[in-house]
């Protein structure tokens, strides 16, 4: 591994590789890393194939196209990183339902990859792991000791990554740090395609004066999550090299019902909007919120964005694409 470069005025230099930095999250901690004045060099890593290179527009970053199943390419990118975020898989629910090998291929494979190599030059390594672990397991709050019962072949992937993250960390004495994201939304998600999340979903259905659909009777509860906020700690994470035997809630223990998401969309767009439900999905939770406590003794500065205002934002943002610009703009 790179030694950090200090600087005379004490401020470090370090290289900072994240797989699927050209998704959406992932582009997003692009941005936030390429800004910060102690990192020097940011990599990000990414097969495209459900993310787009548009994401890393203006963002100083460089982007190396393949896939973290490609191990030549990937101990290539790797070397000389002072971190690297993990963030590359194949997201969806319903995507695994419809091809679990391949969800199981990108998720615990690629991590395992991933982990052999950094392990090969004890670099820090952050993954992404999910709160879908979680599961039929009905406590709530989620606290990360609680038995994991997953419900779908994703869910299944990434509680296998984190375990083979947590593994690496006890049996190599790899600097790792395993965060289960809760329902992540924000600028850069993909509207519009059969996989997309619920907020990118309510708003593009909203925003054509379509219904918004609802799966089982919008009684069910997530625990919402701003991107601004999910890659805020994740650089702070880096930054100062944290580390955890277990893995980590990145979630804020606010618990907000699927009907009540939709009126905040609404709000958020300044439209009317008409709800339809279909029948539950496979595979989905029926609440989630996580439990904060190991989160704040890690990170105990972190200030969450709000619902309405990560949803204003993220209506902001969306009303700037070509398909949902208000008629006379250009």
């Amino acid at each position: 591994m790179i030694e950090a470069e200090i600087t005379s005025e004490g401020v470090q230099h370090v290289r900072i590789v994240v797989t699927g930095g050209a998704g959406f999250i992932g582009a997003n901690l692009c941005r936030e890393l390429a800004a910060h004045p102690g990192i020097s060099h940011v990599v990000a890593l990414d097969n495209l194939s459900t993310s787009s290179a548009t994401n890393l527009d203006g963002v100083d970053a460089e982007l190396v196209k393949g896939s973290i199943l490609d191990r030549p390419l990937l101990e290539d990118v790797v070397a000389g990183a002072d971190s690297v975020v993990h963030l590359g898989a194949r997201p969806s629910v319903p995507r695994s339902m419809a091809d679990p090998v391949a969800s199981h291929d990108a998720n615990a494979t690629g991590t395992l990859y991933v982990l052999e190599a950094c392990r090969r030059r004890g670099t820090h390594m952050v993954m992404a792991s999910s709160s879908s672990v979680y599961g039929a397991n009905p406590t709530l709050p989620r606290r990360e000791d609680l038995a994991a019962m997953p419900l779908s072949p994703y869910a299944a992937s990434k509680l296998a990554a984190e375990g083979y993250a947590m593994a690496y960390g006890a049996a190599f004495d790899l600097p790792c740090l395993a965060f289960r994201f809760f329902n992540v939304y924000g600028p850069l998600q993909a509207l519009g395609h059969a996989y997309a999340a619920v907020v990118p979903s309510f708003m593009d259905a909203a925003l054509r004066g379509r219904p918004l659909r609802i799966h089982g009777d919008g009684r069910q509860t997530r625990d919402f999550t701003y991107v601004g906020s999910v890659v805020r700690v994740l650089t702070d994470a880096v930054l100062r090299r944290v580390t955890s035997p277990r893995p980590v809630n990145l979630a804020f223990g606010t618990r907000v019902r699927v009907l009540d998401l939709a009126a905040h969309v609404g709000a958020a767009l300044g439209v009317p909007v008409e709800l339809e439900h279909d029948p539950p999905r496979p595979g989905d939770a029926r609440d989630a919120q996580a439990d904060t406590e190991r989160l704040r003794g890690l990170f105990p500065d972190v200030v969450p964005v709000p619902l309405e205002a990560g949803l204003a934002q993220t209506a902001a943002w969306v009303r700037t694409l070509p398909d949902y610009r208000p008629v006379g703009v250009s």
